[in-house]
């Protein structure tokens, strides 16, 4: 038995990002797999790069339930593996279970509410796997719609300090949603967080979460903040979601002053304080800028939330989505600044605003609205 409803699609093909909402049919769940009628999700940063990547919105011809962009070189050979693929977006959502394959943990969760993420969240119906299901109990889809992806995401910041042995965190960007939440994780584990923002209206937003280390990056004496901050917290360690331009540079110049600062004898290599960043964004879709006088013991990686879990460990991802799911009023609450159903979310006015992606404006997304 099928299910038929509204779902989004994405296609980059012949220079062109084309973005549509067509009726689909959705085959019957089998085995562990649930039907999901989805209720809320969430447009986070990283669904941007599928949903509308770096097209050029200025030439974008808008229809009723469709857009269809012109995609700039480099950005569009840069994504040939997608080229002709009918995409479906949405890495996040919630909805109730409707129908189930056979298997005895899919069966255990028909009727219920669930946070879920298929992939395919933007769609009124969705097939997803009961293991990676979240029965929400007396929430509300859109109290579970961000459920996964920034709190686990914020946690595994913190889980990846640990294993790292590192006692201290820099986060840049760190008034987003995320990083409300990672502030209140810090302060709940006691894990010194330096706080990188660019407004001082963000300072004092912060400040009320209760973060003491708050660094200013469009202050004068910017860098003067950070290396105090990091000196006080031993922060040898960050996260940035920027990744173009030169914040994972900055953070790395002012670890490495502060350690040669404490240094007893002058070495010629720097210091010997492993200095590690991690980008795991692209807000900025400009080149990442390194200017290396920090030594030779740096390192920049990346950090993407489904391979931190495969190497965490089912108990560990366990005891995340138990937090959060105990969280979710209060630390890992979310907030929304509009919602939009599967056609008003393809709408000039709605795409212009949410692919700007600005602090405390996040779009929710009702497929049944």
């Amino acid at each position: 038995m099928t299910t038929t409803g509204k779902q989004l699609f994405s296609t980059l093909a012949d220079g062109k990002l084309t973005v549509e909402v067509v009726d689909t049919e959705f085959a019957a769940p089998t085995g562990n797999q649930v039907l999901v009628k989805m209720e809320a999700a969430p447009i986070n940063p990283s669904d941007l790069a599928i949903l509308t990547s770096a097209a050029d919105f200025d030439k974008a011809e808008f229809t009723p339930g469709k857009f269809v962009a012109p995609m700039p070189e480099p950005f569009n050979s840069a994504q040939k593996g997608r080229h002709g693929l009918r995409m479906p977006a949405g890495n996040e959502g919630a909805g109730t279970v409707v129908a189930t394959g056979d298997g005895e943990l899919a069966q255990s969760l028909i009727g219920q509410r669930v946070a879920c993420v298929p992939g395919t969240a933007y769609s009124q119906y969705c097939i997803a796997e009961a293991m990676m299901c979240l029965p929400l109990g007396d929430l509300s889809s859109e109290q579970g719609a961000s459920a996964f992806v920034n709190p686990m995401t914020a946690l595994g910041f913190v889980e990846t300090a640990r294993m790292e042995n590192q006692n201290a965190i820099i986060h840049t960007a760190a008034a987003s949603n995320l990083g409300q939440m990672l502030v209140k994780i810090c302060l709940e584990d006691d894990m010194p967080l330096v706080n990188i923002v660019r407004k001082q209206e963000h300072v004092e937003l912060l400040s009320e979460l209760g973060a003491t280390h708050i660094v200013n990056s469009s202050a004068e004496d910017y860098p003067d903040q950070l290396r105090a901050a990091i000196s006080e917290t031993g922060a040898y360690c960050g996260f940035d979601p920027i990744g173009g331009g030169q914040a994972a540079d900055n953070c790395f110049k002012a670890m490495e002053q502060v350690a040669v600062a404490k240094m007893s004898e002058y070495s010629r290599y720097g210091s010997d304080q492993p200095k590690k960043m991690y980008i795991y964004g692209r807000l900025d879709l400009g080149p990442t800028i390194l200017t290396p006088a920090y030594g030779f013991g740096w390192t920049l990686s990346g950090w993407l939330l489904t391979p931190f879990l495969q190497q965490a460990g089912m108990e560990t991802m366990g005891r995340m989505r138990q937090r959060v799911l105990n969280g979710l009023t209060t630390t890992f609450a979310s907030s929304y600044k509009r919602r939009v159903n599967l056609e008003e979310m393809l709408t000039e006015d709605a795409v212009t605003d949410y692919r700007q992606m600005k602090t405390g404006e996040k779009y929710l997304v009702t497929p049944h609205g």
